[in-house]
């Protein structure tokens, strides 16, 4: 006989995901990284939080309250993984002209808004002007949906360019700049794709029975699952990386940024 698991999908996925985020955080803080990429380091925290707070509030309080913390929370998340984008930016390109690192931002930005705005839904004008505070918190969630659609877009193409021109730039394989990107840019990947596929099935599938209906959620709830699983392969990936030092860093914890030696074993700051 086989013992009974009593833990969903969900619910393992949820414990794994929070722990590798505060092993996470911890080697950001231990390790010093989260001094040289805070904004990163607080998208994490902000992640945590949301996880947490999933499982503390929900049916502890009312759904109107539970609904304007959650899009709070999910507005700032946005707006912070937009500024992990261009922190990332600002450490892979450091050397480039600020006219070049303009321009390059430009040759990034433009397809990612064509992008968004040829990906829809997009809210009706009525639903735009409405005045309520249900219709503002509406368009609160629907901003930050957006806007993490476009940072998925930009991550993508930033980790694609860094892979190609990283090495040029301080930002080779091994450094954690790029190692991080390669992250960021699998877990957009995942997202995107995942949000793609299930548009595909909402709007395709017909279901014609209670049955069918469920086989249609039931394939909605593998693929959040399969994406939730990718963001854990992720978490574990930034972990091994961010624990070890890049190339060149210094082996003892002592050394001084004013010997002889430092500007040969260190790094030069990027920041």
């Amino acid at each position: 006989m086989h013992p009974e698991s009593h833990f969903s999908a969900v619910q393992i996925l949820w414990t794994l995901t929070f722990a590798a985020q505060l092993v996470l955080l911890v080697v950001l803080l231990g390790r010093d990284r989260a001094r040289r990429f805070p904004w990163f380091s607080l998208s994490i925290v902000m992640m945590a939080l949301r996880l947490l707070a999933s499982r503390l509030l929900i049916g502890r309080m009312p759904q109107m309250t539970l609904s304007v913390i959650f899009i709070v929370m999910a507005d700032l998340s946005a707006l912070v993984g937009a500024l992990v984008i261009l922190e990332m930016a600002r450490h892979a390109f450091a050397r480039l002209p600020r006219l070049t690192r303009l321009a390059g931002a430009l040759g990034i930005l433009l397809p990612a808004l064509v992008a968004l705005a040829a990906w829809g839904p997009w809210p009706a004008r009525q639903t735009l002007n409405a005045d309520s505070f249900l219709a503002d918190m509406r368009l609160l969630q629907f901003g930050a949906q957006k806007l993490d659609m476009l940072t998925d877009m930009l991550t993508i193409e930033l980790g694609i360019l860094v892979l190609l021109l990283g090495r040029r730039y301080r930002a080779g394989w091994r450094s954690h700049t790029q190692r991080i990107l390669v992250g960021l840019s699998t877990a957009s990947v995942s997202q995107l794709a995942v949000q793609a596929i299930w548009q595909f099935v909402a709007k395709t599938a017909a279901p014609k029975s209670q049955i069918e209906y469920q086989q249609v959620l039931g394939l909605r709830d593998k693929l959040f699952n399969a994406n939730g699983a990718v963001y854990v392969a992720v978490l574990i990936w930034w972990i091994a990386c961010l624990w070890k030092e890049e190339p060149g860093a210094p082996l003892a914890a002592g050394t001084s940024s004013d010997s002889p030696e430092a500007p040969e074993l260190a790094p030069a700051s990027i920041d």
